[in-house]
């Protein structure tokens, strides 16, 4: 691919990481969507290639890489077609552990984030509540000081890796004065809480898509949390969090990219392959037109999303940016999807086909990490301001 933010070692880079997607990944991904999870040796075999800490600090384990190799890595996550196994990897590796790594303190991230890295320990992040997801200031679940100790109180849902993690980072309010419904963004606390304390308990969500991706409602039940586990200061859980959706929403446009790029891929394959009324799909020009526009589309969300990660790496802030990426990519993969199980007919609707599994999983990618109104709320804002 001709472009001016990858060099030769990110290409290296990149057919390393496709043959390792393709020959020790790719394999079990059909059984890990039954299963609805993903084993342990998985995430030793991904933290063994250093995949899972690709920009987090070398003290930690990680390889303190550039923005630009962790697209790659997503790009080829995304390209394989699985959403529920790149949900649960970026999770882990760009949005739960990154608080650990931009905020956590040395024994948090020797504790927690090392671990990670390797491998060893499985991470979710827990925002999301039954009345509340977009809409930070609707958090309720809050953490009251007692002595050396937090006690948690609260429900999480839609959490990604919840069924496997083996830690949260969980964000609740912590200032007194901040609670009831009208509590807005103040008081807001990041907390590691370890999985396996009194009071957490997990319960699987059945999915549409994603489904690899364990995710569960997550109860905090007066769970008691060493104060030491605040991520960076008290009360500036907000500010984290600003920060950390833009690189969010960023991983979900990179991810969708590499979706999008394999439904077009698939698309072509299918159209130059298909004899219909006597002759190749292919020479028609219904479907070719339609591939002409999803591959027009492609390319202006390549140039996009790539541009967003620059000015990022360059350490802007850039939240207009991150949004039209996340935006303008999550749906083009859904209207690639959609002609894609289209153009295939009955072929792809059977429930086992990669066309069908694709129309479900690009769905929820509009979703996660602030909805497609959301992003279009931002960006008129932004314009608007």
């Amino acid at each position: 691919m001709r472009s001016p933010y990858f060099t030769e070692e990110h290409q290296r880079f990149r057919a390393h990481v496709r043959a390792f997607l393709t020959e020790e990944v790719a394999p079990g991904a059909d059984t890990w969507e039954r299963e609805r999870g993903l084993p342990r040796a998985l995430w030793k075999s991904l933290g063994e290639q250093g995949l899972l800490g690709l920009l987090h600090p070398r003290a930690a384990g990680g390889g303190e890489h550039d923005l630009f190799t962790s697209v790659v890595f997503l790009e080829e996550l995304g390209r394989m077609g699985y959403g529920g196994l790149r949900a649960a990897v970026s999770v882990h590796a760009y949005m739960a552990t990154h608080y650990l790594a931009a905020a956590g303190g040395r024994a948090l991230q020797d504790a927690y984030l090392a671990p990670a890295v390797r491998g060893e320990r499985v991470a979710a992040l827990a925002l999301t509540e039954p009345g509340a997801g977009s809409d930070l200031s609707g958090l309720t679940t809050c953490a009251e000081r007692d002595g050396d100790h937090f006690v948690l109180r609260g429900t999480k849902t839609m959490v990604s890796n919840g069924m496997a993690a083996d830690f949260h980072v969980v964000a609740v309010r912590t200032a007194p004065e901040a609670s009831g419904a009208r509590a807005g963004t103040t008081g807001l606390s990041l907390f590691v809480v370890d999985a396996a304390l009194p009071g957490v308990g997990a319960t699987p969500l059945e999915t549409l898509g994603w489904r690899a991706a364990g995710t569960a409602t997550v109860v905090y039940d007066d769970v008691r949390v060493p104060a030491g586990r605040i991520i960076g200061r008290r009360d500036s859980g907000f500010y984290y969090l600003m920060r950390g959706l833009q690189l969010e929403r960023l991983v979900a446009a990179v991810l969708a990219l590499g979706e999008a790029d394999r439904l077009l891929a698939d698309i072509r394959r299918w159209v130059s392959g298909r004899e219909l009324f006597g002759g190749a799909l292919a020479r028609l020009q219904a479907p070719l037109h339609r591939i002409a526009d999803l591959a027009t589309e492609l390319e202006a969300a390549r140039q996009l999303v790539h541009h967003t990660a620059w000015c990022y790496q360059r350490g802007e802030l850039p939240a207009t940016e991150c949004s039209m990426a996340k935006l303008y990519t999550t749906e083009l993969a859904c209207r690639m999807a959609d002609a894609n199980l289209h153009l295939q007919g009955a072929h792809g609707y059977l429930d086992g086909a990669d066309a069908a599994r694709a129309h479900r999983d690009t769905r929820a990618a509009t979703i996660a990490a602030g909805p497609s109104e959301v992003m279009r709320d931002i960006i008129g804002r932004s314009l608007t301001r």
